[in-house]
């Protein structure tokens, strides 16, 4: 057989324009196939078809390369999910609020710099100067009123929004506004409200009337106020063994910080317009994808609405979502003309929305993620890597060794297991994190550098790990007369029990874990950053205080 040279190939194609035309689509739409292929390898694994699952879309240069669900919408009725079904966004919602926001300020409506006084004037602000630009960016130093002790407690009431905003204007401001950047939910929410002062209208109706209608999203809106018939998810919580629906959630309550529901293919609507800058004059775009800057020499990772940042080196703009029943994560990069979507109907287990988008999107720009393979280590060896090293913040991360596993911990987040993929590497199962470790001239462990999406950050060794908390014994009796599932929210349970000299804990929707005794009455886990106290109530019944996250949850005993 004849064999020709690739420039013998280049100049028949070149003379013969006709069979280059031809051949030209072809070769695009082989990989156009093969990407879809590899993109569907990495969501497929994830998802049983009778368990909750997603819906997924991959847009490149604006063209769809992967339109797919995966799973159940309803596990009960084993009605598959479709990419046209409808499931709730969570804080995605939030870039829809702040692009309302932007609206009016461009239309001369209100200004960012405008404080908060100027729409509520009795509203209290400690003499401080809280302006909307504040609440668009985190920084106004209101506490968010989804992490108030109460909240899981009375989440499925109905309430105005009045009533949601007096619930939290009285406490206590957390910082000086502009001076920290901390997530929360109660700026967004009076967002909300100031669209609905300025405009006239409900919150719902104008994104309906101004974004949703004239962007032909047909299937987004309020929760509630929905337009089409578009089939509906049902949202599930992970529980030991399986999943369950997950617990009851009034849709007054996340408001503008989260009570819309879309599909991806309305947010692949969404993601145009924002490429070819509708709705919005091009200073604003600018600044919703800008990091808000908290001093000159110190900004934040966040714009309006969205998160700003890097994934394998390229700029990226990304939200996730999480609400009841729910998981959901959208990410674009401008620069390669990408977008991702992932919508799940499930709020826990070990699937991330947010690591499947972010692999999806890193394959689709051709700069894939890597995946490690695990190693064994001796367990003699993991020794040498545990100690504190610094970190550009005021939380330092922690090794520990545990159980012949490597754990880290950062500030006073719960531990998490590494494994290992080298000598001196480890990862985060289900997680983009991946963990190298340095030895110095005397072959001591000396740093570490973290490798987050592929930004990297090199850490000193400052000190030894801290002692694991020590527990102490303790009479089974004495534990059995706590023992039982007790009350903490109208959902939302904890057993706890024994089985020999081993206690255990396990709330609605997790799994259960080991807890440990600190004295009679007082228990800790070492695998999740919590402390449960037993007590006695007014009436001398069994009261259970779970201490998280800041918060003292008390439960009645129940059974």
């Amino acid at each position: 057989m004849l064999k020709l040279s690739a420039v013998a190939v280049a100049v028949i194609l070149l003379s013969n324009p006709v069979l280059a035309q031809a051949q030209q689509p072809a070769t695009k739409a082989a990989a156009t196939q093969s990407l879809a292929g590899k993109l569907d390898a990495i969501f497929k694994p994830q998802y049983k078809a009778d368990d909750p699952g997603a819906t997924v879309i991959v847009v490149k240069d604006g063209k769809t390369v992967l339109r797919k669900a995966y799973g159940a919408a309803d596990i009960t009725a084993k009605t598959p999910l479709t990419p046209g079904t409808v499931l709730r966004l969570g804080s995605i919602t939030k870039q829809f609020t702040a692009v309302a926001i932007l609206m009016l300020a461009d239309e001369g409506k209100l200004a960012l710099n405008d404080p908060v006084t100027r729409f509520f004037p009795d509203y209290p602000t400690g003499g401080k100067v809280i302006t909307i630009e504040h609440l668009l960016t985190h920084t106004s130093g209101i506490a968010s009123y989804t992490s108030k002790p109460n909240y899981v407690a009375g989440m499925a009431k109905d309430l105005s929004v009045a009533q949601m905003i007096d619930g939290f204007k009285n406490d206590p401001l957390e910082f000086e506004p502009g001076t920290k950047f901390n997530y929360n939910n109660s700026g967004y929410f009076l967002l909300g409200a100031i669209i609905e002062q300025v405009s006239g209208l409900t919150y719902a109706k104008f994104l309906e009337q101004r974004i949703f209608t004239p962007l032909g999203m047909k299937d987004t809106a309020y929760e509630g106020a929905e337009r089409s018939n578009a089939p509906r998810a049902a949202g599930y919580s992970a529980q030991e063994k399986g999943y369950g629906l997950a617990q009851p959630l009034s849709m007054s309550q996340p408001y503008a910080a989260g009570a819309l529901v879309s599909t991806v293919d309305d947010l692949a609507k969404w993601d145009a317009a924002i490429a070819s800058g509708k709705l919005l004059k091009p200073a604003s775009w600018k600044l919703a994808f800008t990091p808000y800057k908290l001093n000159p020499e110190e900004s934040t990772d966040y714009g309006y609405g969205w998160a700003v940042g890097k994934l394998q080196g390229t700029p990226v703009v990304h939200h996730g979502g999480g609400i009841n029943g729910f998981r959901t994560y959208a990410l674009r990069l401008p620069e390669q003309k990408v977008f991702v979507a992932v919508l799940s109907n499930s709020d826990s287990g070990n699937v991330h929305p947010e690591v499947l988008a972010k692999k999806a999107a890193a394959l689709a720009m051709g700069k894939p993620f890597i995946e490690p393979k695990e190693i064994a280590l001796d367990a003699k060896a993991l020794d040498a890597f545990a100690g504190i090293y610094e970190t550009d913040d005021e939380d330092k991360r922690s090794f520990t060794t545990r159980d012949g596993k490597l754990m880290m911990a950062r500030g006073d987040r719960s531990p998490v297991a590494l494994k290992a993929y080298s000598k001196n590497g480890f990862y985060v199962p289900g997680t983009l994190a991946r963990f190298e470790f340095e030895r110095d001239g005397e072959g001591k462990v000396s740093h570490v550098t973290v490798d987050n999406e592929g930004e990297r950050v090199r850490s000193v060794r400052i000190g030894d790990a801290p002692p694991e908390r020590a527990a102490v014994k303790v009479d089974n009796a004495r534990f059995d007369a706590w023992a039982g599932t007790y009350q903490l929210a109208p959902q939302f349970t904890m057993a706890v029990s024994r089985e020999g000299d081993r206690y255990y804990a396990q709330a609605t929707g997790q799994a259960r874990v080991e807890i440990f005794p600190a004295s009679d009455d007082v228990y800790f886990s070492r695998d999740v950053n919590a402390e449960i106290r037993f007590e006695k109530a007014a009436d001398g019944a069994p009261r259970l205080v779970l201490h998280q996250n800041g918060q003292a949850t008390p439960g009645t005993r129940v059974k």
